[in-house]
């Protein structure tokens, strides 16, 4: 396991000390957008939420992959534009070695969790191009925060998780 992974108020309390401006929301524990939506964390809490996806490839490398949560996009399609081998979902045992949460808890600022590196990250481009904020999970499912675009790009460079940019947009499956 990683080690010594942060707890979500070490996460918190990280950002400021790192200059990082957050506003954090703690609310019932989600798995789902649509249990986000039913709580109203999007009006509570504007900006581009995000859903994530904790991925393995044929060759035994990890990727995190953080899409806006209205994205679709097959796990073959991905692998395919991203010039990887297959993939498929990591387990939970291998998402709490490599990033330090659990299922439901998936997240970009899990990386803070990566001292090893092992998690290569893969932005989807429209978040990556925002200007506004972004929203994610603080190392768990029972809050989410937001952080400027920019800070949130500061983020990725202090936890040494530089984004792959790739334009999901073209393989997004569209509404299921």
């Amino acid at each position: 396991m990683v080690d010594a992974p942060m707890t979500p108020e070490a996460f918190l309390a990280w950002l400021g000390e790192a200059g990082l401006a957050q506003e954090t929301l703690w609310h019932e524990p989600v798995l789902t957008v649509a249990e986000t939506k039913a709580l109203a964390v999007h009006e509570r809490l504007p900006g581009a939420h995000v859903k994530n996806l904790f991925l393995k490839d044929r060759d035994g490398r990890f990727w995190l992959a953080t899409l806006p949560e209205h994205r679709r996009v097959p796990i073959g399609a991905l692998a395919r534009a991203l010039g990887l081998p297959r993939m498929s979902f990591g387990s939970a045992e291998e998402l709490l070695t490599c990033l330090g949460v659990t299922p439901g808890s998936v997240t970009p600022f899990a990386l803070i969790n990566d001292r090893a590196g092992r998690v290569g990250f893969i932005l989807d481009r429209e978040l990556h191009e925002t200007q506004g904020r972004v929203a994610a999970h603080p190392l768990t499912n029972a809050a989410t925060t937001a952080l400027s675009a920019a800070d949130f790009q500061r983020f990725l460079v202090l936890a040494g998780h530089p984004p792959r940019v790739v334009d999901l947009a073209a393989l997004d499956a569209g509404p299921s």
